[in-house]
């Protein structure tokens, strides 16, 4: 039985450094940060149904949609079976253009109707 372990131990160290010989063949790339996309940071002009939510002074569009979400989870208008879709109130229904039920999907579209 002895004799049968030592072959096996062997076979499995010479496996080894072939794998790292493998890994070090391949040239490494540095990674380069991302840089942040300007036209996402540009602040935009909020429409009037849009200000009932949102408030009225210009907003990139991320700090929009933070503040748009933020005012769903207060007072609740995500659906409880289908959490995709978001019921609105009067605020929101404006918002999504008439509407009462938008899928969060569809709710970026009709958001960026409201801004320019």
């Amino acid at each position: 039985m002895a004799t049968k372990k030592a072959p096996a131990k062997k076979a499995a160290a010479k496996k080894a450094p072939a794998k790292k010989a493998a890994k070090a063949a391949k040239p490494v790339k540095a990674k380069a940060k991302r840089k942040p996309n300007a036209a996402f940071m540009k602040p935009m002009n909020i429409g009037e149904a849009l200000a009932a939510i949102v408030g009225s002074k210009p907003l990139p569009r991320t700090e929009v949609t933070k503040k748009v979400w933020d005012y769903i989870k207060k007072n609740k208008l995500q659906d409880a079976k289908e959490r995709r879709n978001i019921n609105g109130d009067a605020a929101l229904t404006k918002v999504f253009g008439g509407k009462k039920t938008v899928s969060m999907f569809e709710m970026a579209k009709h958001i960026n109707k409201h801004l320019s």
